[in-house]
């Protein structure tokens, strides 16, 4: 087997079967010929992995901050600092290591949402999407704790074989706070200073972890900023990233406690998702009554919006659940 075919084999048996789950040797083995099957010369599969692999270094940034802008509401730090990055990452050449942030916030503030707007920038056609960015679910492809080892080398395994195939990949490691401690630094070597890992260069991949985990600090910094009448927008940026990176390396309920990721600083963005006020939920409502297809409803934006505000009890400043069941509250109130 030709060594580019090698390394995309080494990415279809995952692909081929359960998500990280072990594999037979009866399974391996088919999965070989049917991989050399799909490799055949003009194959879908060949041209998708082999010749499709989307190799501009650079994002159209006045059409990702726009999608920024019309889609993510009250997060004005969140996007100024993802911007800044990706545009440091973009415009290196050969960047020294990979682009590695971290997500922080409650829930339904725009973690994931930010993290798919920027896959559908690098990858804009569907194909190349579901090929050149992966989703790790940590209930889902990493749910048991006694087989935290095998994941581990999994894990390894895929990495290479997916930057292998294309330099350009993007990973997402969603529910960091379920994560088994340690499972993490399996991945260390890879985000890293380094040039070359066994003739594998990783400095043009992307990797960005989705924590709840912070979320209660950066809620209680906003609190404390309101109450002493000062703007959201003077919220200091730089104090909260070393908060999280303390947070998350102390916090037990973290993918991150104790890491080495953390202690030897690989993560060069914590990013902070504030909390949503109501302003920021009416926009969100606004926004699903237009996907959705309805007419704005002044009166129906505002009762969803102030039914959402629920943080805390006596202030009723922040929707505790973010954006997360908007879409539902909407159908139902239709």
């Amino acid at each position: 087997m030709k060594p580019l075919n090698a390394a995309v084999f080494s990415i279809l048996v995952p692909t081929l079967t359960p998500a990280l789950d072990p594999l037979s040797t009866s399974v391996i083995m088919g999965a070989a010929a049917v991989s050399w099957q799909l490799l055949s010369p003009g194959s879908w599969l060949q041209c998708s992995l082999l010749k499709c692999c989307n190799m501009k270094d650079t994002l159209d940034f006045s059409v990702i901050k726009m999608d920024f802008q019309h889609k993510v509401f009250g997060q004005h730090l969140a996007i100024q600092i993802i911007l800044r990055a990706l545009k440091a990452n973009m415009h290196s050449k050969q960047p020294r290591k990979p682009l590695v942030m971290s997500f922080h916030g409650w829930t339904g503030t725009g973690k994931s949402f930010v993290s798919r707007i920027l896959a559908e920038n690098l990858y804009q056609h569907n194909t190349a999407r579901q090929r050149f960015v992966h989703h790790f679910n940590t209930l889902l492809h990493f749910p048991h704790l006694s087989r935290v080892q095998l994941y581990k080398e999994q894990l390894q395994n895929w990495i290479r074989g997916n930057v292998s195939a294309c330099p350009r990949s993007l990973f997402i490691f969603s529910e960091m706070d379920q994560m088994p401690h340690g499972l993490i630094d399996s991945i260390m070597p890879f985000l890293g200073y380094q040039e070359k890992i066994d003739g594998v260069y990783y400095g043009k991949a992307i990797f960005i972890f989705l924590n709840n985990a912070g979320g209660d600090k950066i809620t209680e910094i906003a609190l404390d900023h309101w109450r002493r009448m000062k703007r959201r927008e003077d919220i200091p940026v730089k104090e909260l990233q070393s908060l999280l990176s303390n947070e998350i390396f102390q916090n037990r309920n973290s993918g991150f406690f104790h890491s080495q990721v953390i202690q030897k600083s690989l993560i060069d963005y914590f990013v902070p998702f504030l909390p949503l006020e109501y302003n920021h939920v009416r926009q969100c409502v606004q926004e699903e009554l237009r996907v959705q297809g309805h007419p704005k409803d002044e009166d129906l934006i505002s009762e969803i919006a102030f039914e959402m505000t629920d943080y805390p009890s006596e202030e009723r400043l922040y929707s505790s659940k973010g954006c997360k069941t908007v879409a539902s509250r909407v159908i139902l109130s239709i």
